[in-house]
């Protein structure tokens, strides 16, 4: 607040009346109380930049059981250095044996047309079907919670394929999260990561060297 102080004036005795002289002082306490209640209102009120993650669950790890049986419809992805994804499918098999012949490695990469479209064909029929529930659940044929439970059902149908993460060394974490994220795409409903075993990191060294 401004306000106006008399600084006295008057006049000599016998002589002329002199003006009065008026001084402005300007009272800052208001705007310092104001721009503190600013301040504060930013910050209590500012959304700080938060660090982007993702959140993984891991089971605890089992005790050592012996002749595992292995994975029914499976799915293994081999990442390596240079954004490299080799992968395989079904059990994995270090040289022809009686019950089917060696693993062969096959190569994908992070585009459109090689990665996500190979999710996109090998769960075809499963987006089908949930589309087809997405459909019945926005015309109101069907609750929120069936919808719900019906498409978690459909995801973890012990007929859909189980897709196993599995790196190197040399494997980045960003090519890891790149995955999970063309997997959630996908719709994909089950998928672990796993320690590569030693028979398939022989593999994928000799088939990432021939290139």
């Amino acid at each position: 607040m401004a306000e106006i102080q008399d600084s006295g004036g008057g006049g000599h005795k016998g002589g002329k009346k002199r003006a009065k002289k008026l001084s402005t002082k300007v009272d800052m306490t208001p705007m310092v109380d104001l721009a503190f209640l600013l301040l504060t209102f930013f910050v209590l009120t500012a959304t700080f930049s938060k660090p982007k993650s993702m959140e993984l669950t891991f089971p605890v790890p089992p005790d050592v059981i012996e002749n595992q049986p292995p994975i029914k419809n499976g799915i293994t992805f081999l990442l390596t250095g240079d954004d490299r994804i080799f992968y395989y499918e079904g059990e994995f098999r270090a040289a022809d044996d009686a019950k089917g012949a060696k693993t062969v490695l096959q190569e994908l990469n992070f585009s459109q047309t090689s990665l996500h479209k190979y999710l996109l064909d090998k769960n075809k029929d499963m987006h089908t079907q949930i589309r087809d529930l997405k459909d019945k659940f926005e015309k109101k044929q069907m609750a929120d919670t069936t919808y719900k439970r019906l498409v978690k059902e459909r995801k973890a149908d012990k007929a859909s394929y189980t897709y196993l993460i599995k790196t190197d060394d040399k494997a980045t974490y960003k090519n890891v999260i790149d995955v999970i994220d063309e997997l959630n795409v996908n719709v994909v409903g089950k998928y672990v990561m796993v320690d590569i075993t030693k028979p398939e990191l022989d593999m994928l060294i000799a088939a990432a060297g021939t290139k």
